[in-house]
């Protein structure tokens, strides 16, 4: 069983997953990691979600403002021996959510062409292509994508 625990950057649980994101992201990227790393703090992002199987952490995402309106997904991450059991698209889903609630109308995000396997969750769980934004503009091995999200239900 899969659970989701909302939380902030100051969790060690977070801290301990985006540990093992950095190196597998290190490897990727090689003498390009130290650029996409200083974008990648996650000392000031105040919603983190850490998905849990049978109490260990397997997952874990975080969202922070891009612009009014707008939020970043950011420290997309999952164990590679629980990868393929829907961990990432739970993480995803919550963080839209708590965007959501949030009053965010949209998410955005970046990800390297290095990494089809997160190119292939965003766009399943439909994220579209856009051109690359802020700091990803012209780099060419960024690829960035764009979720319109409906409205929080109200009750």
């Amino acid at each position: 069983m899969i659970t989701i625990k909302r939380t902030d950057s100051t969790h060690p649980d977070f801290i301990s997953l985006v540990r093992l994101l950095d190196a597998d992201l290190a490897l990727r990227d090689g003498s390009e990691h130290s650029f996409y790393a200083a974008f990648n703090k996650i000392d000031t992002i105040r919603h983190c979600v850490v998905a849990y199987r049978n109490e260990i952490p397997v997952g874990c995402g975080a969202i922070k403002l891009w612009e009014p309106g707008s939020l970043e997904v950011k420290r997309m991450y999952t164990m590679p021996e629980q990868r393929g059991a829907g961990i990432a698209s739970a993480v995803l889903g919550e963080l839209e959510r708590w965007a959501r609630e949030l009053g965010a109308s949209a998410c955005v995000l970046e990800t390297g062409k290095k990494q089809p396997e997160a190119i292939a969750l965003y766009r399943k769980n439909g994220y579209a292509q856009i051109p690359n934004y802020g700091q990803y503009a012209g780099i060419e091995n960024s690829v960035c994508f764009e979720k319109r999200l409906d409205p929080a239900p109200t009750t």
